[in-house]
């Protein structure tokens, strides 16, 4: 099922298998073969999420694609790499006040809202930069060390990418994971891992190149056999039907043919025979997974819904404009 969020200035209701709500506010109920899903809604920014299998209520601010692009001497090396990306995303608009801001501005200000709202958990879902600059990376780190709060963070295509540099799309995400953004990681895998908060699990896994390993895989089926709530975090939204090929990780028609932006990006082409079979294995498996609670991703700057089996995808808009989704897991009293 597709779904996407309109303005319509009033709630509507359509109750069959799943419920879908479509306007200001949005609710969505899942049958009962989902297992642990139950109720959710997004009201603006705010996701609720409810869950019988919990029995404290758990906050997380969520965030994605910030495009920070600061320099300094350290920079000049690479500077034919990230001219293109250094330029973009300099001033932005406030998705709220409209006024002129900076991705800086917007990233230093969410964080000030997850620290007064002393939320469980803070969760950035990649492209926090918009290539691997030094001084980007430790700024943003030092900001997170001195919040205090509790974050788990992974990366998106831009956070590793210099445009035009030689390599693979691994091979060059794994260089600059290990080069520069090491410490954002916490002394954790770098492409899956999990923390439990409360009794809930929040899965991290690094779909990056739009690909998924046999080890992420055999991490995620793992986790979903603990039989705890799970909450997915990637960058890359999971491909529904309707979606654009460029959307979503898993899309049949993802291939080096339909791969418009390589060229501009300075990358590699898409792969010419598609997806391998685990990336299509590991959506069938994520979309049908009875204990996940929702997923969550970035990436296309745009906000959406999609709702599948009563699991909903959800996609945040960019924090480079101060969009955060505010989401509350909260206990469910079933009579």
């Amino acid at each position: 099922m597709f779904m996407k969020k309109r303005d319509w200035g009033y709630p509507t209701v359509i109750i069959i298998i799943l419920i879908t709500l479509t306007g200001c506010n949005t609710i969505g109920l899942s049958s009962d073969k989902t297992g642990n899903r139950h109720l959710f809604s997004i009201d603006g920014n705010a996701v609720h999420i409810y869950s019988a299998d919990i029995k404290d209520t758990i906050s997380i601010i969520l965030l994605s694609d910030t495009h920070l692009s600061m320099k300094d001497e350290r920079e000049k090396p690479y500077e034919q790499y990230s001219k293109r990306m250094s330029e973009a995303y300099t001033i932005t608009r406030h998705y709220g006040t409209g006024e002129r801001t900076t991705p800086g501005q917007a990233f230093i200000e969410t964080i000030n809202i997850a620290k007064e709202k002393n939320v469980d958990l803070l969760a950035l879902t990649g492209d926090i930069f918009s290539y691997p600059s030094e001084r980007a990376i430790e700024w943003v780190d030092s900001v997170l060390v001195d919040s205090q709060l509790k974050y788990v963070y992974t990366t998106g295509n831009h956070d590793w990418h210099y445009e035009g540099m030689e390599g693979s799309s691994r091979e060059l995400r794994q260089t600059w994971i290990n080069n520069r953004l090491l410490s954002l990681y916490q002394g954790k895998n770098s492409l899956f891992y999990s923390i439990e908060i409360k009794e809930i699990k929040i899965v991290v896994i690094d779909n990056s190149t739009y690909e998924i390993s046999p080890e992420q895989l055999i991490f995620f089926r793992q986790e979903a056999a603990s039989g705890l709530p799970l909450i997915l975090v990637m960058h890359i939204p999971i491909y529904m039907p309707g979606r654009p090929v460029n959307y979503g990780c898993a899309h049949p028609d993802w291939n080096k043919d339909n791969d418009k932006l390589y060229e501009l990006e300075k990358r590699v082409p898409w792969a010419e025979k598609g997806h391998t079979k685990t990336t299509m294995q590991f959506r069938e498996e994520v979309l049908n997974t009875p204990n996940l609670l929702a997923t969550f991703a970035g990436h296309i700057h745009e906000q959406s819904l999609d709702v599948i089996n009563g699991l909903p995808l959800f996609v945040v808009k960019e924090n480079a404009s101060g969009n955060y989704y505010d989401i509350k897991i909260i206990p469910l009293v079933m009579e």
